[in-house]
């Protein structure tokens, strides 16, 4: 990708995720990946397609299990009866 179509893409991903914090990272050389950042973390990838003269960019998001909260035990509620009855 050229830094004119990472700057593009930047600012397109900036406006629809509302935050100024997103950053395409262009690859130390060729042939290696693209990055997109979050407070200079990697959150995953983004690749170039063109396909019959039509260009798309697919982002890829990688989430690590270690980085998603803990799992929060499952809270058991009694289920309500008719109206009127218990």
């Amino acid at each position: 990708m050229t830094p004119s179509e990472i700057e593009r893409l930047q600012t397109y991903l900036r406006k629809l995720f509302g935050s100024e914090r997103i950053k395409i990272v262009p690859p130390a050389r060729r042939g290696l990946s693209i990055e997109v950042a979050v407070n200079d973390e990697t959150i995953g990838t983004v690749h170039k397609d063109v396909d019959d003269g039509e260009t798309s960019y697919s982002l890829t998001l990688t989430v690590l299990e270690e980085d998603l909260p803990a799992v929060r035990p499952a809270v058991v509620r009694p289920v309500a009866g008719p109206a009127g009855r218990r």
